[in-house]
Order: structure tokens, then sequence, then C-alpha cells
């Protein structure tokens, strides 16, 4: 069922494992809904068909009482499609069971017929549409956080990097709301453009054939870290093939040199696109790393 985002949904009984902390107790999910990002078309939007919609799913966690954290999650695909059940259903499912929301983005690509910048507008605007209905789904705005997988992982450094404080004038009220997350987890993710270990695909779906060294400077992410930049916990494994670990390595390097505090992982084995990682040993230590690692930043 898509829904418009200016609506409220449904009311529900509501609330969160997530207090000023994480538990990692398990938590049920709620029946996931699906929201437009905008009312209307969306910005650049080339018609009005269901493709050129990017709208967010929303897994919120059932049994809870405090307002809970949430992870905004940007599935891959190569910028040409989305890998929506192992890197978007799955991986919200997960945050449920922390008894976070879950809410995954939809956003525009190639194969709908777009490029940047609408994958990041649809990313930031999911942001600010979660603080936006912190209210209505029992979020804490103060613990909105990224996630991304591949290109998606892309994505998600994208807005880690790119953000700003809302527009305060604006008549939009999601608008006026900030997209800077406050913390990121980043898997197997594309991340620097314009290297001779890049991922071409997506940089070509993302920016197209002959982009300027300017576009493409402004999006290898790890060249746009900053002191402002949110914490991180960054992983990949050293046998994937497709998207190369150096570009974690050097995403990672780039938090460190700005004091940003985060945290990496590479696991020795295991393909790209592995998403929760339940077969792979090693690499399927991820998840629990993760809730370690989020639990310590949440409560900071």
């Amino acid at each position: 069922m898509l829904l418009n985002s200016a609506k409220p949904l449904a009311v529900y009984s509501l609330g969160g494992m997530l207090a000023l902390i994480i538990s990692s107790t398990t938590a049920l999910a709620i029946e996931p809904e699906t929201v437009r990002l905008w009312d209307k078309a969306a910005p650049g939007a080339l018609a009005e068909e269901e493709k050129d919609i990017p709208t967010a799913i929303v897994y919120l966690p059932e049994g809870t009482k405090e307002p809970t954290a949430a992870i905004v999650i940007f599935p891959g695909g190569g910028y040409g499609h989305l890998a929506m059940d192992h890197e978007g259903h799955q991986i919200a499912q997960w945050a449920n069971s922390m008894g976070m929301a879950g809410i995954i983005v939809s956003y525009r690509h190639r194969n709908r017929g777009y490029g940047h910048p609408a994958p990041m507008l649809d990313a930031q605007r999911a942001i600010r549409l979660t603080r936006d209905h912190a209210k209505q789904w029992n979020i804490d705005p103060r613990r909105v956080g990224v996630m991304g997988f591949s290109a998606g992982g892309h994505l998600c450094t994208t807005v880690l990097t790119h953000f700003d404080a809302g527009n305060p004038e604006s008549e939009d009220a999601i608008d006026r709301q900030s997209c800077r997350p406050d913390f990121g987890i980043v898997c197997y993710a594309v991340i620097a453009l314009g290297e001779d270990f890049t991922h071409r695909g997506s940089q070509r779906n993302l920016l197209g054939d002959s982009p300027s060294q300017e576009l493409i400077d402004s999006l290898s992410n790890e060249k746009q870290v900053t002191s402002e930049t949110p914490p991180c916990f960054v992983w990949h494994t050293a046998e994937d093939k497709v998207v190369a670990a150096e570009n974690s390595l050097r995403f990672y390097s780039a938090l460190v040199k700005a004091g940003s505090p985060s945290e990496l992982h590479i696991f020795p084995h295991g393909r790209h696109g592995i998403g929760l990682a339940k077969d792979f040993p090693g690499a399927d230590a991820w998840p629990n790393l993760a809730e370690t690692w989020l639990k310590a930043t949440m409560s900071k």
C-alpha cells in the first residue's frame, strides 16, 4: 500500500527497546508500510509513473516503550537496480530485532532513467522524512543513522559527507529537518570514483559516460570526509572481486584522519553481495559486531 507522506500512518502501539542505548533483546515487527518521499513530484521527476516515485518502506519494532533509533537503508544494485531482499527487507528485519526502526529507501537509479543528483536527493529526503515522522513512528530524531551496501554504500557515504541542517524557511515541514545522519554502517561499499579500482558500472550509471573531474571528485566520498562526518562502522571482505576492499580502507583512513570515531573490519573470506553473511564463516560476525558498536555509539 502506498501512503502519502504528509498524512500520518495508522496509530500503532509503539515504543522502543532503545531509550538512550540499544538493547540486544529481540523485538517483533509491525507490518511494514510504504510512503512517498514527496507528496507531489520528486525533484527532477521525468514523469508520474511508479518508477518516478521514490518511496520509503517503514519497518517499526513492536512491543516497545521508549522512542527507538532508526536506520535508513540503501540497498545496492550498481545504481541500476535495487537488491531489495537481502540488502533491504532482511536488513530492516535485523534492525527490528535490535528494537530499532528499519526504513528502506527505494531510490531512483539509471534503469528508472535517473542519475545524479536524484539518488542523493532521495536519500537526503528519506532522512528528513524519518525525523519529521519521529513522533508518529516513535523514533528518537537524534538517533537516525544510515546503512548501505555496494552502490547503496556509495549513496550511504554520500549522505554521510553531503548534508545540511535543513531550510528553516521552507513551507515544507520535512525540508526544515536536518539530513545529517547520526551514524553510518557502510557495507562492502563503492566509495572512490575515478580510480583504477573504481566499480566502473556504478560510476557510469550514476554520473554518465563523460563526467567532469570536479563531479567525480565531489562524489569520491573518501575525499569529502571532514570532522563533521558522523561515526561509521565499515566492513568489507578481502575476497570481494566486484568492489575492491580498497574502497573501505581509504574511507576508514579518511575517517581516522578527520577524528571521526569509527570502526573497520576486513574479513578474509566472502564474495560480493553477501548481505547478513549467514553462510559465510568469519564475515557472519559483522551483524553482532555492528550491534556492539551501535550500543557503544548510541550511549555517548
